[in-house]
């Protein structure tokens, strides 16, 4: 397996995480009151749109050449730093609800 593949995986389970974290979050809002679900229903959107901008990045790279994909890898990177950042925003405002 070549080291893009296995990048790609790593990328793919991180991925697969994440949308498993926002179900949870989601049935956790659907028991929060009217105005904690609320709340917690927009950080769940921008999460979900984090994980979307993820899949978009994780498809650019499935698509690189062998060669290329290098270049792409620090901007992932950033894209994945923003989505963790996300995650842990919306933990923190999560554990307060």
């Amino acid at each position: 397996m070549s080291e893009k593949e296995q990048y790609q995986q790593k990328l793919q389970a991180q991925l697969d995480e994440w949308k498993a974290e926002i179900d949870k979050l989601k049935a956790k809002a659907s028991d929060a009151s009217a105005d904690a679900k609320l709340e917690m229903e927009k950080q769940i959107e921008t999460l979900e749109e984090k994980v979307k901008e993820g899949k978009e990045k994780l498809s650019e790279l499935s698509e690189a050449s062998d060669d290329s994909w290098e270049k792409l890898k620090g901007n992932i990177s950033s894209t994945w730093d923003s989505i963790k950042s996300a995650f842990s925003d919306a933990a923190s405002k999560f554990k307060k609800k």
